[in-house]
């Protein structure tokens, strides 16, 4: 699932390529539960309502896509597993994937006409329409966690501090810190040289400071890198991301560790899978939950 650093490359694509442009039509291909439109649009369907909309901007709440419409529209997309948005030339084959197609009104500027698609092969992916009085009222988005690019040292040792949890899972918990996923909580984990298993609030300052760090080390590397491409992900122009040269135990399972040699192993804990080293990453039985 793409975590915040793809998220964050997509929208910045967004920003390029379609804010302050208006959609003209909206061609959908897509299953009804893909598509969610509000009960305050009436009877109006997903197309209805964003026809002659402008795109006024483009942001980015943990791993949520806000793209905000005049007359207090917001088009909120969740990616999932595999979704993904392609800037394209409008005279492109269609793939079959391509669920959603947004053309959008021709400028004297621009002499080769392209469209926004939304292509998702496995189709887990979410295009929802609010009217912005009501989108902050959706439970998916009203408790979300903080961003961990914005949250400070201290609010971040406090947030830890104040929960009896293990720490892999409730960095992944997006109302504990909203954006993170598996890749970038194994690599900061690791960096941090925290067991995945570790409870929160056993976690010295000392720690959670590292850790902290390393979070947010990580994920501005990867914003500029583009993201991490472990599977179909890629931006607006079907470019992968580069952050996967840098991974030092996602994805690594069965491999040396960098530092000391140790294979790196997955296990499951809690949902999740982790990746870690085993003798850089120890841990004391009395720091686990049963």
């Amino acid at each position: 699932m793409p975590e915040l650093p793809e998220v964050e490359t997509i929208v910045r694509g967004l920003r390029k390529t379609v804010a302050g442009k208006t959609i003209t039509k909206v061609h959908v291909n897509a299953p009804h539960s893909l598509i969610q439109v509000s009960d305050s649009f009436g009877s109006k369907s997903f197309a209805d309502v964003l026809q002659k909309r402008r795109i006024i901007q483009v942001d980015r709440r943990g791993k949520n896509i806000l793209i905000a419409l005049n007359g207090d529209i917001t088009l909120w997309v969740h990616l999932k597993m595999t979704g993904r948005f392609v800037h394209i030339e409008y005279n492109h084959p269609v793939n079959k994937h391509d669920l959603v197609i947004f053309d959008f009104k021709s400028t004297c500027t621009n002499r080769i006409r392209y469209h926004l698609r939304f292509n998702d092969y496995r189709r887990f992916g979410r295009l929802r329409l609010f009217h912005n009085d009501e989108l902050w009222l959706q439970k998916a988005l009203a408790n979300l966690g903080p961003e961990p690019l914005e949250i400070s040292r201290d609010e971040f040792i406090s947030l830890c501090r104040g929960r009896t949890r293990m720490i892999k899972p409730a960095l992944l918990d997006q109302t504990f810190l909203a954006g993170l996923g598996n890749i970038y909580t194994d690599e900061a984990l690791y960096a941090a040289r925290i067991h995945p298993r570790k409870i929160t609030s056993t976690i010295s300052r000392k720690k959670l400071y590292e850790l902290h760090g390393h979070i947010q080390r990580l994920l501005r590397k990867a914003i500029r890198l583009m993201g991490t491409t472990v599977d179909s992900f890629s931006d607006l122009d079907g470019r992968a991301g580069r952050f996967q040269k840098y991974l030092l135990v996602y994805g690594r399972e069965g491999m040396p560790c960098t530092r000391c040699g140790t294979t790196i192993i997955r296990k499951k804990i809690g949902s999740r899978s982790a990746h870690f080293c085993p003798r850089c990453q120890r841990l004391r039985s009395r720091n686990t939950i049963h």
